[in-house]
């Protein structure tokens, strides 16, 4: 059964926030749906960059009061 798991990296600063989904990605299984929440507007591009660099899939991104949610799928 997949996970749903919130990496919350807001007040966090670049490379902050990637560094936090990395360090938590290695914990989550093939299938793990992540959202990383992030106040740093550089998350918005450079996390969906290293996604599909390292090959997960990316579900979605939007900024909601100035938080940016991105989310994506462990695929290995």
């Amino acid at each position: 059964m997949a996970e749903r798991i919130v990496v919350d990296a807001r007040g966090s600063f670049c490379p902050g926030p990637l560094m936090e989904l990395i360090a938590r990605l290695k914990f989550a299984q093939v299938g793990d749906e992540v959202e990383v929440l992030s106040t740093d507007k550089g998350s918005a591009s450079d996390i969906p960059e290293w996604v599909h660099k390292v090959g997960h899939q990316l579900l979605g991104t939007r900024e909601e009061a100035g938080v940016f949610h991105i989310a994506l799928k462990k695929m290995k």
